[in-house]
């Protein structure tokens, strides 16, 4: 697969996970990384009414999985109970997974040291357990989705947010934890916990818009934001930028300048920067027009220069299937992807619904793609969008 191929098909992909549907079990939040030993590591969770439950009753579990041959194959190593939402990343010769105990949980990190085999125990403050929710949907209620963790300045940051009221889309609070990179990452008194900030349902967006699952990310003055997706059907092109300051200690939001057009915006997107080719880049679904605030049936590759301004550059992930358009919307999803750089290809994972799904929504396959020699469909240094 190189750059002249414009789209590539779920067949195309290597699949981790499918979930039969008279399971009523979902697959969701999916993460991947390079692990510190080489291998490629991914991770999901389970939602729907048929999927493992903790003693609240809440969906908590999560799989580990590792590729050992560039993503060719995988190999689901171990489970991980009261881990949810979360996210891989590597510091040093470890991997960890920070995200919440269940929907609506604690937040939990973890530690591997031999490439995701075994993880630590977060059982108190000392081993993981940073912020305690509260008991099953009282407040605080903190939620994520397996977002980017920045590092930047010795520091590394990742968004949360705390869902109190328990409305879903009005009520997500945006906050930010950070730890210094040298520090214990397992103690919870290493993390800042920034003010949490609540969406004004005056800001001008439909009645019952809020933003969820922030991206933190830098721009090229060293400013820190959190970029988040808007819920503000049946808008589709919207999103909001919060600022973060003093090593995530304050946050702002403008309504006046905080809102930006952003294809896609309205589902779980990642940003991330990429060096080498001098751009910011993000893996969003884009409308075609029709129902868009409920479309994920179309992956693309969104760039920008300078956070604020975003176009798409190319499809690369579309159903071809042989559905009608008005199916395929209903029935296909290529939604909630992480993704990384693996030299110059385009590496990522993929909660899919497809063939089998009773929705877009309601994904029944992970599934891995490779984009080989990705950085040529990007225009070159210095060149504008």
């Amino acid at each position: 697969m190189g750059p002249a191929d414009s789209l590539m098909d779920c067949q195309t992909g290597v699949e981790l996970r499918h979930q039969p549907e008279r399971t009523r079990t979902y697959l969701g939040s999916p993460s991947l990384v390079r692990a510190p030993d080489g291998a490629l590591v991914a991770s999901h969770d389970y939602f729907g009414p048929g999927c493992p439950r903790n003693h609240e009753g809440e969906e908590a579990l999560t799989s580990v999985y590792r590729s050992v041959d560039d993503g060719r194959s995988w190999r689901c190593i171990t489970h991980v109970m009261n881990c949810y939402w979360s996210s891989l990343f590597t510091l040093a010769d470890s991997l960890y997974l920070l995200g919440v105990s269940q929907q609506y949980g604690s937040i939990l990190i973890r530690r591997s040291d031999d490439g995701g085999f075994t993880w630590t125990h977060p059982e108190d403050e000392n081993s993981g357990l940073l912020a305690a929710g509260g008991p099953h949907r009282d407040p605080p209620n903190y939620h994520c989705a397996p977002m980017p963790v920045l590092f930047h300045n010795r520091r590394l940051y990742r968004a949360f947010e705390d869902c109190t009221p328990n409305v879903w889309g009005s009520g997500f609070r945006a906050l930010v934890l950070s730890a210094p990179v040298e520090a214990d990452l397992l103690c919870a008194r290493n993390w800042r916990m920034s003010p949490s900030l609540a969406f004004d349902p005056d800001w001008g967006l439909p009645a019952g818009s809020g933003w969820l699952e922030g991206n933190m990310v830098a721009d090229r003055k060293g400013q820190l934001w959190n970029i988040l997706r808007c819920h503000a059907a049946p808008r589709a092109d919207v999103a909001a930028r919060i600022r973060v300051d003093e090593e995530g200690r304050r946050l702002a939001f403008s309504p006046d300048t905080g809102f930006l057009p952003f294809p896609g915006g309205h589902s779980k997107f990642t940003i991330r920067f990429d060096a080498p080719s001098d751009w910011y880049l993000a893996l969003v679904n884009d409308s075609d027009g029709v129902d868009g605030s409920r479309q994920r049936n179309r992956l693309s590759l969104s760039i920008s220069r300078d956070l604020r301004h975003w176009r798409v550059l190319r499809s690369v992930l579309e159903d071809q299937s042989g559905l009608t358009p008005a199916d395929s919307r209903r029935l296909t999803g290529f939604q909630y992807v992480d993704w990384q750089m693996d030299g110059d290809d385009l590496i990522f994972l993929v909660r899919t619904a497809w063939r089998g799904a009773p929705n877009y929504h309601d994904s029944n396959r992970i599934v891995f793609h490779r984009l080989a020699n990705a950085r040529a469909w990007l225009p070159p240094r210095g060149e504008d969008p």
